[in-house]
């Protein structure tokens, strides 16, 4: 039984400066959500930031939802009736699925029903400063850390020159960009360049409400269209597939409102034969813990987002995760998640705490 939730916001400096073409990150800001029972607790890790670029979900409103209706409600053992705000949900869910494991002794990977204990991950890059030359130091820097994909944030303006840069010195490599919905329809001859450079998946081209424009320019593409932002359920997974709009599915619990629709999205793929794989919001590590475990399911195939600490935090909230040889990440074993926040560390970093209690 849930005796108690707190909602506490923390704010972690990154190691540098992280741009995409939303916007440019140089903290990594979230809410995380505890659940307090008898004799253990969960965690869970909101992934919204402080503003509604990704999406329209944003930290200051997902705090409001979590304090107004999604926890009074948990803590009263009912159902919310809240539309949407699918990154407070599953920040709530993972927490409160993390709590009755640990209670269990069960971890979140054997909850999953895999045994994996080892996925393979890949590293997103962003767009930097300093231009192409700084791109090709960063890419040849994540190689020799031995990450087995590069992904490379693109923008109108940096998106075929650089890639093909970064081709031409590394032509063997696994390489996808990510556009997060910068171009339009009427940009198709970019995507058609981009089409001749040997690429893994072009990651959300178009807008994230129109499957039909990403089905108009996967079928004049040989390269996989990836759908990330447009995917917020598994019903928009079918609809995006039966629509031909995609090859490949990005799938984020935060993004999808948890992670029992993101084992939905999942194995409808699975089912279809449709390649998918774990991204990643900048988690620290109770997030990445979580997607570790998910990431370890039969149908992730691709190289995932989840990378390690380092590639982010000068020092994360729980212990580091490290990148093994081979480009692995081992995915924690022990009870729930399999980690928890340095009790300094957290406190550190926390900018604001909220104790909700059950009021009988």
């Amino acid at each position: 039984m849930i005796e108690a939730i707190e909602l506490r916001l923390v704010r972690l400096p990154l190691v540098g400066p992280f741009r995409t073409s939303f916007g440019t990150e140089t903290a990594k800001e979230a809410i995380l959500v505890r659940a307090v029972g008898d004799d253990s607790e969960g965690w869970g890790e909101c992934v919204a930031g402080p503003a509604p670029g990704y999406s329209e979900e944003f930290n200051a409103e997902a705090w409001v939802t979590l304090r107004d209706h999604l926890v009074p409600a948990a803590l009263a053992g009912s159902g919310p009736e809240v539309r949407g705000h699918r990154m407070a949900k599953a920040a709530l869910e993972i927490a409160v699925t993390d709590l009755e494991l640990r209670q269990r002794d069960v971890s979140l990977s054997e909850h999953l029903g895999t045994a994996r204990t080892e996925v393979p991950v890949g590293v997103s890059v962003g767009i930097p400063e300093g231009g192409v030359t700084q791109l090709l130091e960063q890419v040849a820097g994540f190689l020799a850390e031995g990450y087995q994909r590069i992904k490379l944030k693109i923008e109108p303006g940096f998106d075929v020159e650089p890639v093909e840069a970064v081709r031409g010195v590394h032509p063997d490599i696994l390489l996808s960009v990510d556009a997060n919905a910068a171009y339009g329809l009427g940009d198709a001859r970019v995507m058609e360049a981009l089409d001749g450079l040997g690429l893994l998946m072009i990651e959300q081209p178009l807008s994230h409400e129109d499957l039909y424009q990403h089905s108009l320019l996967q079928g004049r593409l040989s390269t996989p269209l990836c759908l990330d932002e447009s995917i917020r359920s598994a019903a928009d997974a079918a609809a995006a597939l039966d629509m031909g709009s995609c090859g490949i599915i990005n799938i984020k619990p935060g993004r999808v409102g948890g992670l029992s629709e993101a084992v939905r999205i999942h194995d409808l793929c699975l089912e279809r034969g449709v390649p998918v794989w774990c991204g990643g919001m900048l988690e620290t590590g109770l997030g990445r813990a979580a997607n570790l475990a998910l990431a370890s399911l039969p149908g992730f195939t691709l190289p995932g987002d989840i990378s390690a600490s380092a590639r982010y935090f000068p020092q994360d909230l729980t212990e580091p995760f490290v990148l093994k040889p081979g480009g692995v990440m081992s995915v924690p074993r022990g009870p729930g998640v399999g980690v928890v926040p340095l009790p300094d560390r957290l406190e550190a970093t926390t900018v604001e705490t909220l104790l909700l209690a059950r009021s009988d």
